[in-house]
């Protein structure tokens, strides 16, 4: 089969690249990603000349390149990890995440329905749920929960989500969709909570944590994550959301302090800072749909999971080196130079 990744350069795109071909070295993935901030095309760099692996730089917003990728690849399954994802910056800007969350979205389906698909996933995020309270420790996301968005991103993605859903009912396109919490590893944005702590504390820089920190999120260790979608899209019901949680609730203040004692460093690195605004208090999800299912649980405990992604970061500085410093994003000018030139602007 020929597999179509579209945001593979990202962080939890990437790991799936990585997945897939191990896992299923007879399928072909073709990879497209339109490196902007988060896209990094030096993460896929141990890929780059695997004969099964082809990567193309594309926006999923422009209609005749995704047709044309189609017309040369035809791809069987299409995920789509392809999204404007930090909360931060649509906070900031929310018209590119409406833009390439909803609206690219409605361009790759098109795409599918035009070409023919066997399968259209969506990556969602469990952040669609809103949040819940901190009181409750009982209760969870499931897929019946009512969907209830605090951000521009987030509502980008419910947004996304009806419309693969409408697209299922009214053309019959075969389609599903995940929805996971916070996932954390291997090539992770240096701006994201983890990897930006972790980086921090090595340089010992402040650690900023919004407000007091006692946000809670269910983190969720990439690879499982990867699984999961493996999953989903080979042997998935069509038409079907399927949650994917880690279940390892921790408070934000507490993942700062843990890598505080894994790094040996003062806990007096730590700064509270204004909090976000409309910060969802608590994040969990209930996977016993894609556990019944399926047979998916996630294999990774945070203690696990976090001293692993600490040993990568350790281990590969020259890859977020590269980020802080900006100079990941002249990579593609270094890989492919006037072949298929940066755009202007």
């Amino acid at each position: 089969m020929t597999i179509l990744v579209t945001g593979g350069a990202g962080f939890i795109g990437s790991n799936f690249v990585f997945h897939m071909l191990e896992h299923h070295p007879s399928d072909k993935i073709v990879c497209v990603d339109k490196l902007t901030y988060a896209g990094n095309l030096s993460t896929l760099r141990s890929v780059m000349e695997n004969p099964a692996f082809r990567f193309v730089r594309a926006d999923i917003c422009d209609r005749t390149a995704i047709c044309r990728l189609f017309e040369e690849e035809k791809p069987d399954i299409v995920v789509n990890f392809a999204a404007e994802s930090h909360v931060d910056r649509s906070i900031e800007d929310p018209g590119i995440f409406l833009t390439t969350n909803i609206l690219g979205t409605q361009v790759l389906m098109d795409a599918c329905r035009k070409y023919g698909i066997t399968r259209y996933h969506q990556v969602s995020t469990d952040e669609v749920y809103g949040d819940l309270p901190l009181d409750r420790p009982d209760l969870f996301f499931t897929e019946e929960t009512p969907i209830h968005t605090s951000s521009p991103y987030s509502s980008s993605k419910a947004g996304a989500d009806l419309l693969v859903l409408a697209y299922h009912r009214t053309y019959g396109l075969p389609v599903t969709i995940s929805r996971c919490s916070n996932n954390y590893g291997p090539y992770h944005f240096p701006e994201k909570l983890i990897p930006l702590m972790i980086i921090n504390a090595l340089a010992d820089k402040p650690l900023p944590v919004y407000g007091e920190g006692l946000n809670v999120r269910d983190w969720l260790y990439v690879e499982d994550h990867c699984r999961a979608i493996d999953l989903i899209i080979h042997e998935g019901r069509v038409g079907e959301v399927y949650n994917v949680g880690g279940h390892n609730e921790m408070r934000n203040i507490d993942i700062v302090k843990l890598i505080c004692e894994k790094l040996g460093k003062p806990e007096s690195l730590i700064t509270h800072v204004a909090d976000r605004k409309g910060h969802d208090m608590r994040y969990a999800i209930d996977p016993t749909k894609i556990h019944n299912e399926l047979g998916w649980l996630p294999e990774t405990k945070f203690a696990d999971g976090i001293q692993k992604t600490i040993d990568w970061y350790l281990a590969n500085r020259d890859w977020w080196e590269e980020i802080i410093s900006g100079e990941y994003q002249s990579y593609y000018e270094k890989m492919y130079g006037e072949r298929d030139p940066l755009p202007v602007g």
